[in-house]
């Protein structure tokens, strides 16, 4: 019994859970204005290639993360409901410091471009790894593996649905990256905060709803064991 509203068992559920919170947490959009920033003495052409490079990049880090992630916990003996209500307490806190400061989130994804502002092979270190995929976007995909459903036959379209949705997300970095000068030019710094700032919202609604339906199942399976 999953206790997930949104329907997890199917593919388009799957994806309308996993879409908007791996969106928010990666934010292709608020990063582009750094790497725009970072990259700026770079060509073009190079900026594009580099843009690609980490778009692919994203997509395996968030699609392993998806895939192996719950189970390696499963493996260590934690239950499906404890790791719901601990990977949404992660996304949810996350969520929280994205919300009341954006600029402190700014000003450390800037440091972490530095490297790459010298060093010539930098698409995986340090621009996928930590600076658009790093230790939050990886703790919310497996917060979102943790909702995976319990009958067999569903998981399949479930990690369907959220690796379709990994993907999506892959593709946005790799358009806004390479689209970095003109999103600069149409949003602005305060444009990006404000959208950074919408987004983390929506980030801690789902992070908040991973928990609740981690703690129903943790409560459902304390009434069968004590009932049963």
């Amino acid at each position: 019994m999953d206790f997930s509203p949104l329907p997890t068992s199917s593919l388009v559920g799957a994806f309308l859970l996993a879409f908007p919170a791996l969106f928010s947490i990666v934010n292709p959009v608020g990063a582009s204005l750094i790497f725009d920033q970072a990259m700026g003495g770079r060509p073009r052409e190079e900026r594009r290639k580099l843009a690609r490079q980490i778009g692919f990049y994203a997509f395996l880090v968030l699609l392993g993360s998806l895939l192996l992630g719950g189970y390696i916990l499963n493996f260590f003996g934690v239950s499906l409901g404890a790791l719901r209500v601990a990977g949404g307490l992660v996304v949810a806190i996350r969520a929280w410091g994205l919300l009341m400061d954006p600029q402190e989130n700014e000003e450390r994804k800037t440091s972490q471009t530095e490297p790459a502002q010298t060093h010539e092979d930098v698409a995986f270190f340090p621009l996928t790894m930590p600076f658009t995929t790093g230790p939050g976007s990886i703790s919310v995909a497996i917060a979102l593996s943790s909702q995976r459903p319990t009958e067999g036959h569903a998981v399949a379209p479930f990690f369907l649905g959220a690796g379709l949705a990994a993907a999506l997300v892959a593709i946005m970095v790799w358009l806004f990256y390479s689209a970095s000068g003109r999103v600069m030019r149409l949003l602005g710094p305060s444009g990006a905060r404000v959208l950074s700032r919408l987004v983390a919202f929506l980030l801690l609604c789902i992070g908040v709803q991973i928990i609740a339906s981690g703690a129903e199942s943790l409560v459902a399976k304390f009434m069968a064991t004590h009932h049963g």
